[in-house]
């Protein structure tokens, strides 16, 4: 069965057929570096973070490339207003950016390109386009004439002529047509610039992607994905610049990822509603996060709320429950499955996953439905766990978690051990609570001494004083682990 993938430049989904069989080129339009990731960065890092794992796992030799945009009106602002270098700001955020992808478990792309990287590369592109009457000078500025690309607005849908309707030039503007878009910007005071033929200046924005993703890939590529934002003007700009350049189709598979909405509103710093990325890890385990974006499919807009979150943590805890049941019980030792009715079932629902996850990622990487899948296999390996009692572990339960854990990683899932998992978890609890970490862990270290010397009064007295502080103890072979109430 073939990978379909919903393409937004043909409105339906269809079948993915590399240009080279077993080859993929992506590219993903990555951040402008002025300020932390917010959550909206989050949801589309993470999607496409997941095509690409899930692509990679069909067999695909994916070559990801995702770029950064280091010259740009806000970073020019950042830097005036904090009074420092552009690389300064540049290099501080590229930084940010990536502690925040790694802890969000987000794989770094096969190549992550910077625009200012590739200046050269844009002036040759601009000079083609002006060699091919598509583009003008104007004051030091050069615009490309939208008018002189018949094609233009083929992935949005829009018609020209519609789009031209009431528009207007304001006078003194520079540009022919409203619809024109500056591929170079003359240079002004206090802003960075490179020579070019037609003076001092800078990049437009559009240029950059058409230029990295064409050097890196081709001119004709395998998938061009970002924000659903995107997708008028920045990527019909890319389509008239690239296709007008070099007469070749640009991409082959457009792919968009929805909008993520704040308790039903658009999220928009003048709302006040952007959360930072860092800010939400400071509450919730990095896989909750994860899981709370895969659980929509991609393309559709996500609502983001405490309570959202609060249900994927306990998604995630059910499923970290299930793995940490399942590895005490191999702890145990793995024990010959024999006459196993219940283990033979357990294998023959283990294959039945990964075939049903596979047919939901096949259909246009619908995680929501694997997502479902994945817990029914996990209810599947509760009801096993209970029909073995205290006994230790089957070959069929190692299989079970094996593939689940397998499968789960393709979505950047259960990359933590289970005791790692919970106890990260609670920490991150305590720190929102406030409760002193260290002194719980020297009170515990307290108590188990007394254990050890006898003291079973001292014992029971740091065990009740933890309780009154809603602290839970178990003792087990492993160690005492402690939880919040």
């Amino acid at each position: 069965m073939a990978v379909k993938v919903y393409n937004t430049l043909t409105r339906r989904k269809e079948d993915l057929v590399p240009i080279e069989p077993g080859k993929l080129g992506i590219y993903v339009c990555g951040i402008t570096v002025y300020d932390l990731c917010h959550i909206g960065h989050a949801r589309s890092s993470v999607a496409f973070d997941t095509i690409v794992r899930y692509l990679r796992f069909r067999g695909f030799d994916v070559k990801y490339v995702k770029n950064f945009t280091d010259v740009d009106d806000k970073i020019i602002n950042r830097a005036n207003a904090e009074n420092i270098t552009i690389k300064e700001v540049t290099e501080k955020y590229i930084a940010e950016h990536n502690r925040d992808m790694d802890a969000l478990g987000v794989e770094r792309p096969t190549i992550a390109p910077k625009a200012t990287e590739h200046i050269n590369g844009m002036i040759e592109l601009i000079s083609k386009l002006q060699e091919k009457g598509l583009a003008y000078v104007s004051d030091g500025d050069v615009y490309y004439a939208v008018d002189k690309f018949r094609h233009y607005g083929k992935l949005s849908g829009r018609n020209i002529e519609d789009m031209l309707a009431g528009a207007r030039v304001e006078v003194g503007d520079k540009k022919r047509n409203p619809m024109d878009f500056a591929l170079w910007k003359a240079s002004k005071e206090n802003e960075p610039w490179w020579d070019s033929p037609w003076g001092k200046g800078r990049p437009g924005w559009h240029i950059e992607c058409s230029v990295m993703s064409m050097h890196f890939l081709g001119t004709t590529f395998d998938i061009h994905g970002g924000g659903e934002d995107l997708v008028f003007p920045h990527h019909e700009n890319e389509i008239a610049q690239s296709e007008g350049a070099t007469g070749q189709t640009f991409a082959r598979y457009w792919l968009h990822n929805g909008f993520i909405k704040i308790n039903s509103e658009k999220m928009s710093k003048s709302l006040g509603n952007v959360f930072s990325i860092r800010d939400i890890l400071d509450k919730y385990h990095p896989e909750t996060l994860r899981l709370f974006i895969l659980q929509t499919h991609y393309r559709s807009p996500i609502d983001f709320s405490d309570e959202s979150l609060a249900e994927a943590r306990a998604g995630m805890d059910r499923f970290y429950t299930a793995l940490k049941a399942a590895k005490d019980a191999l702890a145990k030792g793995e024990t010959a499955a024999g006459d196993d009715p219940k283990g033979k079932e357990l294998l023959e629902k283990s294959a039945s996953l990964k075939e049903r996850f596979i047919e939901a990622m096949d259909d246009d990487f619908n995680t929501a439905r694997a997502i479902g899948y994945l817990f029914d296999g996990t209810r599947s390996v509760n009801a096993y766990l209970k029909e073995l009692g205290n006994k230790g572990g089957t070959p069929p339960l190692a299989n079970a978690i094996k593939e689940i854990k397998c499968l789960g990683n393709v979505l950047g899932l259960f990359l933590d051990d289970p005791d790692d998992y919970f106890r990260e978890d609670r920490d991150r609890e305590a720190r929102k609570l406030g409760i002193d970490i260290a002194e719980i862990e020297k009170l515990i270290l307290e108590r188990n001494d007394a254990r050890a010397s006898k003291d079973w009064k001292r014992a029971d007295e740091i065990r009740k004083a933890l309780a009154a502080r809603k602290i839970s103890i178990k003792d087990a072979a492993s160690g005492t682990t402690w939880k919040i109430e």
